[in-house]
């Protein structure tokens, strides 16, 4: 008994340090996956360099005072929020950008690449606007929240945001030690409390890839009265942008 006990013991423990190797070395394949590259007949394409690749960034009208910088989800195909943008954002120039190994951009996807790549699409196109705003959506409500620590921004908007990418993971996989094995960590919340920008959350109610409870402790690390925080009655993750509540509270947040 004790001999079986022991090898059962010893064949469990094997497997899961198997298999938190396995999630240590393939994270970066649950967090990224990188889209096709596509067209876009709607908007301008730029090249922009950031540490020696080459970001392909979608410009929607070009020459006004005002910019938005749109940093996409996970698995986005950034262009395909073009027509929405326009109609949505008319008094705007919107840059919607392709993270590193998305669409037409060169490298590879990782928080230091894609935190590199903000700061460079920022640093390429501030100077042709009096202000540049940001939205984050998922995954890119974290670039877009490192945006605003490190550059002067106007408003900010995060669309089913986290509090940070480590809380996520822990609460999806409770039987793993995510917190100790994920390098790329997208932690929003350590880096909201020295911001001054207007703030609007927009969270899914029926979300189940980011829940809720992860946006409202975002949405409470901030400083008191900067946060509009709206949640859209009926939404999951995925489908939140066809709302018209989601669509009216950005219309709105942004309005010039």
């Amino acid at each position: 008994m004790n001999s079986s006990f022991g090898y059962t013991l010893l064949t469990v423990l094997v497997v899961y340090s198997a298999l938190c190797l396995f999630l240590f070395l393939a994270q970066r394949s649950f967090i990224y996956f990188p889209t096709p590259a596509s067209g876009n007949s709607l908007a301008e394409e730029l090249r922009i360099a950031s540490a020696g690749e080459s970001l392909q960034v979608w410009r929607l009208n070009p020459g006004a005072s005002e910019a938005i910088i749109y940093f996409g989800g996970n698995a986005e195909d950034v262009a395909a929020n073009s027509p929405d943008f326009l109609q949505l954002f008319p008094d705007h120039t919107v840059y919607l950008v392709n993270y590193r190994g998305y669409g037409g951009s060169s490298g590879s996807p990782s928080e230091t690449a894609l935190f590199a790549d903000a700061l460079a699409v920022y640093d390429a196109v501030a100077d042709d606007h009096s202000v540049v705003h940001s939205l984050g959506r998922s995954l890119g409500s974290g670039v877009a929240v490192y945006l605003a620590s490190s550059r002067e921004l106007g408003k900010l908007a995060l669309v089913t945001p986290y509090d940070s990418i480590v809380e996520v993971a822990a609460g999806a996989m409770p039987l793993f030690p995510v917190r100790w094995l994920l390098r790329d960590r997208f932690d929003s919340q350590q880096r909201v409390g020295g911001l001054d920008n207007p703030v609007l959350v927009l969270v899914a109610e029926q979300d189940r890839v980011i829940p809720p409870l992860r946006a409202r402790a975002l949405a409470d690390a901030f400083k008191p009265g900067l946060v509009q925080s709206r949640i859209i009655e009926g939404a999951d993750h995925n489908s939140i942008g066809l709302f018209p509540a989601y669509q009216q509270a950005l219309m709105g947040f942004f309005a010039i």
